[in-house]
Order: structure tokens, then sequence, then C-alpha cells
């Protein structure tokens, strides 16, 4: 009952904190926006923007674990502030500051959802395809692009699991026995389902070569 109240309580806040920053980026009134999403960082997390910056996604998900289990919808929570303050700084046109705050966030939204976080909450869902387009063209860290090709997978999108395997690949991320064992994964699906992940059994079959190939 307590983790269902505090999680209801940090939605609402969250909610609350949009709608004000909402109004005044239309005001353009930016350095007021970061600071209420600051606050809420302060009040509901016990974090502040300036750390939140300075520690690496490991210690930020430390920070959200209690005992051995990750609190994953806090997580998401924090995930979800950061996402907003780097559209804080994209719209000033700070586009360093703002993209690194996207892939902190993508990284964090990420863990949250290995570790079972609530997708209604935020529409955690959502979240990932939103950023997923602000950082479009940018190469993603290892540990991101790894987390990036599992959770593609298990939603169904193998087309894009497929294309986070090779980027993986391609920088030595990853053992080609891996991507053996997704295309069997893969093979146990039925058309219908490959069609739907945009990889028809077609392209399933030339994927499977290519990385038999690299093995070879």
């Amino acid at each position: 009952m307590f983790r269902n109240d505090y999680v209801l309580r940090m939605i609402d806040d969250m909610t609350q904190m949009i709608a004000k920053v909402f109004d005044l980026k239309k005001e353009r009134k930016f350095t007021e926006a970061l600071w209420e999403i600051d606050e809420l960082l302060s009040t509901r997390f016990f974090m502040n923007s300036r750390l939140l910056n300075s520690l690496p996604t490991e210690e930020i998900t430390n920070m959200c674990t209690f005992g051995d289990a990750v609190e994953s919808d806090k997580l998401q929570g924090v995930a979800y502030l950061l996402f907003e303050e780097g559209k804080i700084y994209s719209e000033q046109g700070q586009i360093d500051e703002g993209l690194t705050r996207y892939m902190k966030a993508l990284h964090l939204f990420l863990v949250a959802d290995h570790h079972g976080a609530n997708n209604e909450l935020i529409n955690l869902p959502h979240q990932i395809q939103n950023i997923l387009k602000a950082v479009d063209g940018y190469r993603l860290p290892l540990r991101t692009e790894l987390l990036l090709y599992a959770y593609q997978e298990k939603v169904g999108n193998y087309a894009e699991a497929e294309n986070g395997l090779f980027r993986l690949l391609e920088q030595g991320g990853i053992d080609p026995e891996e991507g053996l064992l997704f295309y069997e994964r893969l093979k146990e699906k039925d058309d219908e389902r490959l069609e739907q992940g945009r990889l028809p059994r077609s392209e399933l079959g030339e994927g499977l070569m290519e990385i038999k190939q690299r093995i070879l």
C-alpha cells in the first residue's frame, strides 16, 4: 500500500509539474521551467539536477535501489524528468546539453523497463519511442545499445532488434554467437508475428546467413 501511495503521489506531482513547465515554455521562461523540474527532483526523489547530471547511470540506478531490488517506477520517474529537462535545453538551442540528458534518460528508461516498471504510469513505451526519435542519428553508448537490443526484441520490434544487433556486432559489443541465438528465437515465431515485427521469414534467413559468415 505504501509503495502504491508513493507511486501515485509521484505521478500526480509530475503531472502538475509538466503542466507548469508547458506553460512556462510557451512563455519562453526556460530558467523557471528548469527550476520546476529541479524542485520536484529534490522533493520527490531527494536529488537535484546538478547531481543527477554528474552521476553515471549505474550510480543513479543504485540510488533507486532498495536492498537488491531496483525501484523501477522511481527510476522511470527520474528518467522522465531528465527527458523533460533535455527538451528545455534543446528548445533553447543548447543541443549538446539536451542530447546528454536524452542519452542518460533513455538508458534509465530501459533499465526501468528491464526491472519490471509499470508501463502505464507514464506510458513508458511511448516515452521510449519519443526519446529514440530525439536521439535518432546519434551513436548510443554500448551499454545502452545492449539494453535497447533486448528491449526491441521483447516488445516484438524484430527489425529494430536486428538493426541493433548488427550495430553491436560492428562495435564488438556482442558475441556473434548471440546473433545465432537471436535468429533461433525468432525462427520459433509464427509468420504473422514476424510480419508485424517487420522482419519476415525470408529476411530472417538472410540475416542468419550473414551471422554465420561472420562466425566462420
